[in-house]
């Protein structure tokens, strides 16, 4: 499949599954071998946006194909690429239950035992740092090492993938897991599953 159309349909999948919201969000995957960066437009309507609106560039920030502005956070993936060699997608979400963590401050601690091999266990939260600077990515990197996923101190969540596919699932599972947490949160006591199980799966 065509990287820009297996990116535009991902893209209003994750729309379609409230992921994100009006035109916030940002989608994108990276060919190591050609150093190219596909990513969604800004300001785009989901609904309205079409294969041609994604913008293929360099991490340095240069256009090489498309008409449009790239997403205002290119910078931040851009930034996950040069850090993170076996990353090629990444999904940034504004999904509300898991935002309203980020704008808690709050990690998602190890609630559920699914967390350790889809998340790679706890999802912390990165430090503030002003949307579309290159230090939101360089905070983001520091929450991603082991995990597949993070909070973004009152911004949102990011997750990670050797594809598409495989962020976007890890963004639906940090989503789940934050609806779950906060409903339990309500009922009472929390339980988080202890330090020694979470090792023992990721050993295994």
């Amino acid at each position: 499949m065509d990287i820009r159309k297996e990116l535009l349909e991902m893209t209003k999948r994750s729309y379609h599954e409230a992921l994100f919201a009006g035109t916030s969000g940002n989608l994108s995957c990276y060919d190591h071998e050609t150093g190219r960066m596909f990513i969604t437009p800004g300001s785009t309507p989901y609904e309205t946006m079409r294969e041609e609106d994604v913008v293929c560039m360099t991490l340095d920030g240069d256009v090489l194909e498309g008409s449009k502005k790239p997403s205002s956070e290119w910078r931040m993936h851009a930034e996950i690429y040069r850090q993170k060699p076996e990353v090629s997608a990444v999904i940034h979400t504004h999904s509300p239950y898991a935002t309203s963590f980020a704008v808690n401050n709050q990690k998602l601690p190890v609630i559920l035992i699914e967390m350790v091999p889809f998340l790679g266990g706890d999802v912390e939260v990165a430090d503030f740092a002003i949307p579309g600077t290159v230090e939101v990515g360089v905070e983001a990197v520091k929450k991603l090492d082991g995990r597949y996923a993070c909070l973004m101190a009152n911004h949102g969540v990011l997750a990670v993938g050797a594809d598409l596919e495989q962020a976007h699932t890890r963004a639906v599972y940090t989503e789940d897991a934050a609806k779950i947490y906060n409903l339990a949160l309500n009922n009472g006591n929390v339980k988080i599953i202890d330090d020694d199980i979470v090792k023992y799966m990721k050993e295994r």
